[in-house]
């Protein structure tokens, strides 16, 4: 059995010496966390100039992909305006006999492409020719201004009385409505798709009341007037039951000159009864058929080739520079804009 010893008293005051290698190993601990730390530090910096330099490369390929977008725009838009016309005056007259196809695609509306002015010399371009045999008006349209309308079909009627051999047809393609069929009314013949929108033979003034919603906001309407009516249908003043009875006679009348001008180029062939015809709803090309507000099924290529039998088709436009079309449609937005801002009043059209 061992023997338990108490250590003495000398043992207990006797101090304990660190070895030689002790303080050697406590700083080379040292020295070596304040190396790891500087590497850490130095990580870490290089891991922030890195994301700095990647976040610069991230915003210049940004900065350049919208300026290339911006770029890609620009020439697409000056490619659309320009569509290879570079020139002044009208396409060349085709050497043989041909049928002159005047395109009308969009909204008639002035200072467009498809304003009156247009429209006109592309017809008178197209009946001047000597080799045109027949005219085809090749309409996609919604409508539009009754004024321009009018003025293309006012137009179509003389070409016609003035050339009587040249016949003029009518091809409708996704829509034909309002002011869109109201200039095919002056063609001879008119032929659409089976399921071409035909008709919306009405007018419309669009208009909002915002009085109302001007006083919940706290707006006073503070418009001057020197005639008892010049704020006409004003949107920021209750309805005037004299200016809605007048605004309703002036749809009443430009209705009454469409449905004359549509029974007057249509003829015998309506087969449906005025409050049918005249109320402002658009029918498929098929219904149109029946109804007598189209001749029947075809297309341009199909009009040449199986009715007026000529093979080569022609299409009449002006040509410009790419830099008048892109600044007409400027002026003609901006135009129109600032019109409707400043005038305040309901648009009338077709």
């Amino acid at each position: 059995m061992a023997d338990w010893h108490e250590p003495s008293l000398e043992d207990q005051a006797q101090p304990t010496r660190p070895s030689a290698a002790e303080p050697e190993s406590h700083l080379h601990q040292m020295l070596k966390s304040m190396e790891e730390s500087r590497f850490a530090e130095r990580a870490m910096l290089e891991s922030l100039v890195k994301e700095g330099l990647n976040e610069q490369k991230r915003g210049r390929r940004s900065k350049n992909l919208f300026r290339l977008f911006i770029v890609l725009y620009l020439v697409a838009t000056m490619a659309l305006l320009n569509r290879g016309d570079f020139e002044e005056g009208s396409s060349a007259s085709a050497s043989e006999p041909h049928v002159a196809v005047v395109k009308m695609v969009g909204a008639i509306m002035p200072e467009s492409d498809l304003d009156a002015d247009e429209v006109i010399k592309n017809l008178q371009e197209a009946f001047k020719d000597e080799n045109t045999k027949a005219v085809v008006l090749r309409i996609n349209s919604p409508g539009g201004s009754p004024v321009q309308a009018g003025m293309i079909y006012d137009e179509i009627v003389r070409l016609r009385a003035e050339h009587k051999e040249i016949k003029v047809y009518a091809a409708l393609e996704d829509l034909c409505a309002s002011g869109g069929y109201y200039v095919a009314a002056a063609a001879d013949e008119i032929y659409a798709d089976k399921a071409t929108l035909v008709g919306s033979i009405g007018v419309i003034m669009k208009g909002f009341g915002l009085e109302k919603l001007a006083e919940q906001v706290g707006l006073e309407n503070r418009t001057l007037t020197a005639g008892n009516h010049k704020a006409f249908l004003d949107p920021l003043a209750p309805v005037d039951s004299a200016e809605k009875a007048h605004a309703q006679g002036l749809l009443n009348q430009i209705h009454a000159q469409f449905i004359e001008v549509v029974k007057k180029g249509r003829g015998k062939r309506l087969k449906a009864d005025d409050d049918k015809l005249f109320n402002g709803l658009i029918w498929t090309g098929e219904q149109a058929v029946t109804l007598g507000l189209v001749d029947g099924l075809g297309s341009v290529d199909w009009l040449a080739r199986e009715k007026i039998k000529i093979t080569e088709v022609m299409e009449y436009h002006q040509n410009r520079h790419w830099s008048d079309r892109f600044f007409k449609e400027i002026s003609s937005s901006t135009g129109t804009l600032f019109m409707k801002l400043s005038q305040q009043q309901p648009y009338l059209g077709w």
